[in-house]
């Protein structure tokens, strides 16, 4: 029988990239769908296979994380062999705005899907999504022995998260380990993240339906990587003898005003004609430089990163161009789920 996978976050970027690696390898893969009167599906849409299909190994389930009868009754259920919890609220901006939420789903949601699943008492191994922005305004390189000083709610949330999952891993045994993934992106990534509102706004600026890009702080320095290969990441932090932390990044830093250039240079647009610095979209306290060490991820689980910075860039703006076309010729299809 193949094995069977829990995804929380399985319609956010990373969830949609983990479902692909996932089912290739064989698993059956069960997601978290939160309720939306929108269709909230778009990223795996191009993986549907109805549920009633004999062959169907994707099934979504409503469930949220801030419910803990239904993520107990979920995985009692399903009884999974293994479980990525992905699912947070994850804009650091938007965190200020609702700490309480975001503590609330990003860092007690993590303890209420390790309790479920102690509770089923399953051996089934988790996976706990960590965040760089845990070290905050420690300098860089950060690595796993890193101390923390997170600057957001959302930090302070994964912090919380991270240390939970140690201690159930140390409390009750359980195979917990934490993957403290380093910024990656995509074509996949959310409208309202930097990278992709720059990526966007760069397609439709060259389309001529955009005259402006309204940016905050251009300073930050950033380790950014490609996200189907952080995926690879997490599959393989839960399939070795022993559960462990692990950094994953590219150890390359770059600020933000350098993505800004690579993008709008690669339309041939000089990124000084668009851009305009709002402070609204500051935050109130700011995280200079992440630049991560994934040595230990390199010698312990066979990682690196394939995709550098450029080209990253460069994928991410000629899907928006793409995606941009594909709507202007109303080529665009949603999937009921």
């Amino acid at each position: 029988m193949s094995r069977v996978a829990l995804i929380s976050g399985i319609t956010g970027q990373d969830g949609s990239y983990l479902s692909e690696l996932l089912l290739n390898k064989g698993y059956t893969v069960h997601g978290l769908k939160r309720r939306s009167s929108t269709f909230n599906t778009e990223r795996i849409d191009q993986l549907d296979v109805h549920p009633r299909q004999e062959d169907a190994r994707l099934f979504l389930h409503y469930s949220d994380l801030s419910d803990p009868a239904s993520l107990s009754s979920l995985i009692r259920d399903i009884r999974p062999d293994e479980i990525y919890n992905l699912g947070a609220q994850s804009h650091v901006r938007v965190s200020f705005d609702v700490p309480g939420y975001t503590a609330d789903v990003t860092g007690l949601g993590a303890l209420r899907m390790l309790e479920a699943a102690r509770a089923a008492d399953i051996g089934c191994r988790f996976y706990q999504a960590s965040s760089s922005e845990m070290f905050g305004s420690t300098p860089p390189p950060q690595r796993e022995d890193t101390p923390f000083h997170p600057r957001s709610p959302y930090a302070c949330a994964k912090v919380y998260a991270y240390w939970t999952a140690v201690n159930y891993r140390e409390s009750w045994g359980m195979y917990c380990a934490n993957g403290i993934l380093f910024n990656h992106e995509s074509p996949r990534r959310g409208e309202n993240f930097v990278t992709r509102k720059v990526t966007r706004a760069v397609a439709r600026i060259e389309a001529g339906i955009q005259d402006k890009l309204y940016l905050g702080n251009l300073d930050p320095v950033r380790d950014w990587g490609y996200a189907p290969e952080y995926v690879e990441a997490m599959w393989l932090s839960l399939q070795q003898e022993q559960a462990d932390d692990y950094v994953v990044a590219t150890g390359e830093g770059h600020t933000v005003q350098e993505f800004v250039e690579t993008a709008f240079a690669h339309v041939g647009l000089d990124w000084r004609q668009y851009v305009v610095t709002d402070p609204v979209y500051f935050r109130p306290a700011e995280v200079d430089a992440l630049i991560g060490d994934s040595g230990k991820a390199r010698r312990a689980l066979g990682w690196a990163p394939k995709t550098h910075f450029a080209d990253l860039v460069r994928v991410m703006v000629d899907a928006d161009r793409q995606l941009l076309e594909d709507e202007r010729m109303g080529r665009l299809v949603r999937v009921d789920r």
